[in-house]
This record gives C-alpha cells, sequence and structure tokens, in this order.
C-alpha cells in the first residue's frame, strides 16, 4: 500500500471512529520548538491528508516572540513562499483538555516543487544525522526526560512567577522534598490528567518524581528506537503538559530558570546504540563500556561548546549553568557522576548507555537529539578518544569550560566548521540568524534591577 493510501486509511478509520471530533489542529515545531499551524473544520480533514496544506516556509524563520527574522534568507530573499506541509503518520490523536471536540496531528514541511523533506524543519535536521548512522548499520535508541514547573496563573504583586494554590490544603508551596510522594499527591487531579491524555495520545511515559525545588516535577518518556519520534514524543509531552495544567486553572512553564534562586529545568538526554541485530554496541560486558562507547562520548564532548547554542538557546537558559548545581559548566563525562555532562548510568550492563545532561527544558528536541548524535557519530567516524572521565565537580582538570551566555555561544556555532558538517550550509544560517534576533532585542531592554540601582545614585 502506497503512503498516500495509508495516510487516506488512517484518517479515514479515525473519522469513523470519533464522530464527535468538530476540529483538527495541525501542528508544526518551529525552530525554537513552539507548535504553530492551522486549525480545519472535519470537512477539510482529508483534504489534508491527500493534498497537505501550504503554510510560509518562514515559519521556522521566526524569533521566539513570532516575529520575522529577515536575516534567515526565508523571508524577503524568497518572497516568503510556502512550503507543503504534510501529516505525519501514526500522529492523528484527540485532544482530551479542550472543551470543543478536537483532534491533533503533526504535520512535516516539504519543499513544493521537489516535494523533498524541507531544510528549514527541525525533523529534517535530526533526520539528517539519522542517515548517517543508518548508513552505520547503527540505530540510536533515545528516552527523554522533561523537567517543569506548575504556577500560578497569577503572578506575584511584583510579576514574578509563583507556585500555585494546593488543591487540597489551600496553602502555596515554598520548600519541596526531593523525590517526595506527597508533593505528588498535593497535584494527584493534575497528574492523573497527564497520564491518561499520554495513554489516549499513546505517549509512552515513564516515570514521574518531585524534583529539587518547590512545585518542580519530572517526567520520563521510555526509550524508542526512533530519535525523530523521541523528539515528537517530547513535543507532545510538553503540549499535554501545559495544557491539563490550563484544565486545572495553573500554568506549566519549562523556561530553563523562572526562579533565580531555585532550580533550573533541564531535558536529559538517555542514548544507547544498537546494531542491525538488535544487540547493544555500547555493552562489550565489562564496567566500562565498549571502545565504540568511549568513541560516541569524545565526539559529543569534543563537538558540545560548538553546539552549546542548541541545548541552550535562549538568554535565560545561561542561567541554569551554575557551579555547584546539577547543570554542568564543563564538556567532561563519568561514570554515575551527576555534576558530569555526560553521565553513564550504572546498572544492568545490557542497558548501558549515556545520559547527556547539557540541554534545557527549553531547547527544541529534535535540534538538541540532533546535535547531540553528530557529535556522536563524529566520535564513532574518527574513533575519538574521551580522556579520563571526571569524578564529582573537580573534574579531570582538562574538561574545557562551556560557554555561559548565548553570545558566547552563538559566536562559537558561527565560526565552528562542526554545524555546517553536520547540519550542512544552510540550517546554521538560519538557526543562528533566529538566535541573534532574540538577543539583540534582550540587550537593548533596560531592567528593574538597573533602574533600582543607577537611575537616582550614579
Amino acid at each position: 500500500m502506497s503512503p498516500a493510501n495509508v495516510a487516506h486509511d488512517e484518517v479515514g478509520r479515525f473519522l469513523a471512529a470519533h464522530p464527535e471530533v468538530e476540529v483538527f489542529e495541525l501542528l508544526i515545531p518551529d525552530t525554537n520548538g513552539v507548535l504553530r499551524g492551522k486549525w480545519v473544520p472535519r470537512s477539510a480533514v482529508e483534504k489534508v491528508y491527500s493534498a497537505g496544506i501550504r503554510l510560509p516556509s518562514s515559519v521556522f524563520a521566526l524569533d521566539i516572540w513570532g516575529n520575522d527574522v529577515l536575516a534567515s534568507g526565508l523571508v524577503i530573499e524568497t518572497g516568503d513562499r510556502d512550503g507543503l506541509c504534510k501529516p505525519v503518520a501514526g500522529s492523528l490523536t484527540l485532544v482530551p483538555w479542550l472543551k470543543r471536540p478536537t483532534a491533533q496531528v503533526l504535520m512535516a514541511m516539504y519543499d513544493p516543487d521537489s516535494v523533498q523533506p524541507f531544510f528549514g524543519d527541525p525533523r529534517q535536521v535530526l533526520a539528517q544525522v539519522l542517515a548517517g548512522y543508518t548508513a552505520l548499520g547503527l540505530t540510536p535508541v533515545v528516552a527523554l526526560e522533561l523537567e517543569f514547573y506548575l504556577l500560578d496563573r497569577e503572578p506575584s504583586p511584583d510579576g514574578s512567577p509563583q507556585p500555585p494554590l494546593s488543591p487540597g490544603t489551600g496553602r502555596r508551596q515554598w520548600s519541596s522534598q526531593v523525590y517526595g510522594i506527597d508533593e505528588l499527591h498535593e497535584f494527584e487531579d493534575f497528574f492523573d490528567g497527564v497520564a491518561r491524555a499520554c495513554v489516549l495520545q499513546r505517549l509512552p511515559v515513564d516515570t514521574t518524581v518531585a524534583e529539587q525545588a518547590p512545585n518542580q516535577y519530572e517526567i520520563n518518556l521510555k526509550h524508542v528506537d526512533d530519535a525523530i519520534l523521541a523528539a515528537d514524543n517530547a513535543v507532545l509531552l510538553k503540549r499535554v503538559i501545559k495544557g491539563v495544567a490550563q484544565q486545572h486553572q495553573m500554568a506549566a512553564t519549562f523556561m530553563a530558570k523562572p526562579y533565580g534562586e531555585l532550580a533550573g529545568n533541564g531535558m536529559h538526554i538517555h542514548f544507547s546504540l544498537i546494531d542491525e541485530r538488535g544487540f547493544n554496541v555500547f555493552d562489550d560486558g565489562s564496567a566500562e563500556g565498549s571502545a565504540l562507547l568511549k568513541h560516541a562520548i569524545a565526539g559529543m564532548v569534543t563537538t558540545m561548546r560548538e553546539t552549546m547554542a542548541l541545548y541552550a538557546p535562549n538568554t535565560n537558559s545561561y542561567r541554569r549553568f551554575q557551579p555547584g548545581s546539577h547543570a554542568p559548566v564543563s564538556a567532561n563525562w563519568g561514570y554515575d557522576n551527576r555534576a558530569a555532562a555526560l553521565r553513564i548510568p550504572s546498572g544492568e550492563r545490557q542497558a548501558m548507555r549515556i545520559e547527556h545532561r547539557l540541554a534545557g527544558a527549553d531547547a527544541n528536541p529534535y535540534l538538541a537529539l540532533a546535535a547531540m548524535l553528530a557529535g556522536g557519530l563524529r566520535g564513532i567516524r574518527e574513533k575519538l578518544d574521551p580522556g579520563e572521565p571526571s569524578r564529582g565537580h573537580v573534574g579531570n582538570g582538562q574538561a574545557p569550560v562551556l560557554p555561559a551566555s548565548l553570545k558566547h555561544a552563538l559566536e562559537i556555532f558561527d565560526k565552528s566548521p562542526f554545524p555546517r558538517e553536520a547540519f550542512g550550509d544552510s540550517y546554521p544560517r538560519l538557526y543562528s540568524a533566529c538566535r541573534w534576533q532574540e538577543l539583540e532585542k534582550f540587550g537593548k531592554q533596560v531592567t528593574p534591577l538597573e533602574y533600582d540601582s543607577y537611575l537616582r545614585t550614579v
């Protein structure tokens, strides 16, 4: 059966099974990881599956506020032409937290002339990296862990975010017990809503834990042997968490550092590698792991500074990286060391894997995975040596310090040949232009602290 027939069969079965659905949300994740798209009525969805929809390709050339990024090359130079968006097979699901009976489907963009995947779509960036593994007969197996805060929908009097009122006690939590069960009980209805939505949307959720700070939580996704699907799952899990929070009169944020004095939100990525027999090639029966594991680690470590702008994409992202926190400040690795950027977890050897701890929850999952896997691929191809593992925050004394600001990260990203080697010549230009525009706008803002400090005193 052709892909077109498969797609038509999928939507036909869905319409027959769900006569109540009135509207379909067509979703496409942009460069920032923000979901954009269109609503279409039930009467139009079959045409979407047979012919696709048109959206400006410049949807991937927007800053975090939704403004066009003229320096991207996708706006004026192209006449702001349309791309062709087609549904992602298997992504059609119900949206249970909305009042109106609604369904959603992920879309991917293609060039309308060649009908080839559009270079600016983050899904295509990741697919390009995965093709390198396929050529070696290898398949990445990945799982993502997402940290977030629950918030009151109303800010505190000074405009800063504040914890929500507990449905059970009517109090705000200003302290937290990491891994505390009572912290989960406080918002049992919310987490029940998330769990039910994930089952309905076929999102492979694993564990839920209370994290370091008040009303900070982590939800983990299970390992899958399709990295693009893993990124899809992460994007849609964030949507579920935000949607269910809104349903319960709260908000949820994946902002990297919403509170200056509390823990930041990370997105940890677990990565193993299987061959064509399904064997984990990182496991050689030893406690240290295989030579191929070391090569992958070395590639990730040596390219970490060059791709930092993908793991920490926003001005606020860099507030996570503080000495003494669980967010790494050096490009290092270690065994069962949560202070390292790359941790080799303890446990069963057949589950030997790398935990990549650098990315913030604000990072685009497709791009964070693409950067991580591209680094690993370089290490494997070139048989790189990672050096000695780090122990604690002391490290091995040789690990490079990571960029401490978006400006520094972008300067390294722009000068390095690695992003162009990994993602092609065009995409790094597009991504960098979006980030520089955001940085320029922040640079023009005068903060309240500056007024308090200098307006009347200097």
